[in-house]
């Protein structure tokens, strides 16, 4: 009893160790526009895709009554005056990590057309903001008028098209989105950077289930130069086998758990652009015998169900 009771200190100091450590990440700078300049690349498609897509950019902002105060979304500015629907990307924060502190990411991922929507939502795990992201949108896509204004969302709306991403705590949530809320059909596709290994987020409470996954998902963590102790390789691989879907997992080197959340960003944008826009020059870095991702030598551990 005393060796179990000893090893139960020894895990809840541990799991309370890594808590603060998460918070303190929370408590890091916002990123500056310029992040993008500071990625190394180790391919030309995820150069290409790192660098700023054709569409200028325009932001909206609405109050929520939910505790995450409001819903942030970030869009091409043609969508005001174009008469067509836009694919969408909803966010999931990381651990006490608000959206506005991410400002340049998503506006990166709406200069390549996609409406981007977040919120200041700091604990994710559940996807409650990101169902309530969903909510709103079909709001915004079924009404002229918004608070008495004209609202340029209205039947501009690609809910055929609809991915989601998160980091840390909010790789927790794009999985929980995706497989355990009412809209969660209404995914395409998914990106979870670092998602909380399955043993910590028991500890924490944040209950998933990779195994009802259904939609193709790709999983991005850091190794190397401080390991991304948030989920080892060790970790990814056993969500990576959990999944029944098609998937793509990959190890970014030199890369701490904190750098995840923008690092890849090329492939990130890439993935999008092929999976919710269709693009064939993106499917290139994940599909074929060769396929860029598993060349790249900024990366490791590379695995993928994607064939031709």
């Amino acid at each position: 009893m005393k060796v179990l009771k000893l090893i139960g200190i020894i895990i809840l100091c541990i799991v309370v160790l890594i808590v603060i450590l998460l918070i303190c990440l929370s408590r890091m700078s916002a990123l500056t526009k310029d992040y993008i300049k500071k990625i190394e690349t180790g391919g030309d498609i995820e150069a290409k895709y790192l660098g700023a897509g054709s569409y200028e950019v325009s932001y909206y902002e609405e109050a929520a009554v939910q505790v995450f105060e409001k819903y942030e979304i970030y869009y091409p500015k043609e969508l005001e005056t174009e008469d067509k629907v836009y694919p969408v990307i909803v966010v999931c924060n990381g651990t006490g990590w608000k959206a506005s502190k991410s400002k340049p990411i998503y506006e990166h991922y709406a200069s390549w057309g996609f409406i981007v929507i977040a919120t200041e939502e700091t604990h994710s795990w559940n996807a409650f903001g990101a169902e309530m992201c969903i909510i709103h949108l079909q709001r915004l896509n079924d009404n002229q008028m918004i608070n008495d204004k004209k609202n340029v969302f209205y039947q501009k709306i690609d809910f055929d098209n609809v991915g989601i991403i998160g980091h840390s705590q909010g790789g927790v949530g794009v999985i929980n989105a995706i497989t355990n809320t009412e809209h969660k059909n209404i995914y395409k596709t998914a990106v979870a950077l670092s998602p909380t290994n399955k043993e910590l987020s028991q500890a924490l409470e944040w209950p998933y289930n990779a195994t009802l996954i259904n939609i193709p998902i790709m999983l991005i963590s850091g190794e190397g130069g401080g390991d991304d102790w948030v989920v080892t390789g060790e970790g990814m691989t056993a969500i990576y086998d959990d999944i029944p879907a098609d998937k793509v997992m990959l190890r970014r080197k030199n890369t701490d758990h904190a750098k995840t959340q923008y690092s890849e960003d090329g492939y990130v944008v890439a993935w999008f652009m092929w999976q919710l826009q269709s693009d064939e020059e993106a499917a290139k870095a994940f599909i074929g015998e060769n396929a860029e991702i598993m060349n790249n030598e900024m990366y490791q551990d590379q695995r993928s169900d994607f064939h031709e």
